[in-house]
């Protein structure tokens, strides 16, 4: 190995989709934003499922534990079934940000946000605290955790740099717009 030759000892992740890939590791609050009423739908489905089973199960076979024993049962059934939901959609709109469902609606919401963040000159993923390196470490811990998020629930809320996509292409897109308002009015002036 010659000494101009730099070696990396933490291989990129790099996943085979049927869709292009949009962000390997999505802030929690974007993935939020890009969520389709579909996947709010379907979680909300899943979240209504659970409560509906225990009634049925009451009706058809009655618990006999007393008039207090039911509500508490009913009660704990909603929360997990509500957590079941809101995971059930954050990971539906994850899924598209990897590339794995079909995603041309969050294509365009992505390119027009992050050609909106270049023209005002913001930073495309936003201003962090950290230090390069932690951000780096953050990012590296939260990667592609969306497929695996029935086992461990890990999210990304750290603002950082690494997400696995070339951002020329939105700086490409700026120049084309900014290119085209600038010849659009010289012609109507």
């Amino acid at each position: 190995m010659s000494n101009t030759e730099t070696r990396s000892y933490v291989p990129v992740k790099k996943v085979q989709a049927d869709y292009p890939l949009i962000d390997s590791d999505p802030h929690f609050k974007r993935v939020w934003r890009y969520a389709r009423p579909s996947d709010y739908a379907s979680g909300a489905g899943w979240a209504a499922l659970g409560p509906i089973i225990m009634l049925a199960w009451e009706r058809v076979a009655p618990a006999g534990a007393g008039k207090g024993a039911f509500p508490p049962i009913m009660r704990l059934t909603g929360a997990i079934s509500v957590g079941a939901g809101l995971l059930l959609t954050y990971q539906s709109s994850l899924l598209r940000f990897y590339g794995f469902k079909e995603n041309q609606r969050e294509i365009d919401m992505d390119m027009k946000e992050m050609v909106s963040k270049v023209k005002a000159g913001e930073p495309l993923y936003g201003t962090s605290t950290l230090t390069p390196y932690m951000q780096g470490v953050a990012s590296r811990n939260s990667r592609y955790t969306g497929v695996f998020l029935h086992v461990i629930p890990w999210f990304n809320f750290v603002n950082h740099n690494q997400h696995g996509v070339d951002t020329a292409k939105y700086y490409q897109q700026a120049e084309r717009e900014l290119e085209a308002e600038k010849t659009g009015k010289g012609l109507q002036g």
